[in-house]
């Protein structure tokens, strides 16, 4: 069976051969064109896939990344923390070292609670005052 086609330059007619040979030849091409389209395809979904798995993976990694700073920052707030309440500690060391001095506790009981040794006459002034006197001098 021969088929007329026209030529796109003319109105030649073209005739096809239709045979054996030429229908295995049609059939493997096809055969080829369809492999071609299942590799774009398998080639199409990997491509999709590892976009996917990449994309995953670097958010992953923008997540940890964040995570690490924060926690960089509370570390570095804890840190500073523990250096404060060591000097607070050392002050609380060098305050008990005192406390362990009998002429200071006497001292202090004489300040803070009025306490006079024989012949030692104490005097009170009022806070107001004290402050009225501080704020005079500190203006001079």
């Amino acid at each position: 069976m021969a088929k007329h086609y026209n030529n796109r330059h003319g109105n030649m007619n073209i005739r096809k051969i239709d045979n054996d040979y030429v229908r295995s030849a049609n059939r493997q091409m096809e055969k080829l064109t369809k492999q071609k389209v299942r590799l774009r395809r398998r080639l199409s979904l990997f491509f999709v896939i590892a976009s996917v798995v990449i994309i995953s993976l670097i958010s992953m990694i923008f997540n940890q990344n964040e995570r690490l700073a924060q926690k960089e920052a509370e570390k570095e707030k804890v840190l500073s923390e523990l250096q404060e309440i060591k000097k607070e500690q050392e002050l609380l060391q060098l305050q008990i070292k005192k406390l362990e001095d009998d002429e200071y506790i006497a001292k202090l009981a004489r300040k803070e609670y009025f306490l006079s040794e024989e012949g030692e006459i104490i005097f009170s002034i009022p806070k107001e005052e004290k402050e009225n006197e501080e704020d005079k001098k500190n203006k001079k």
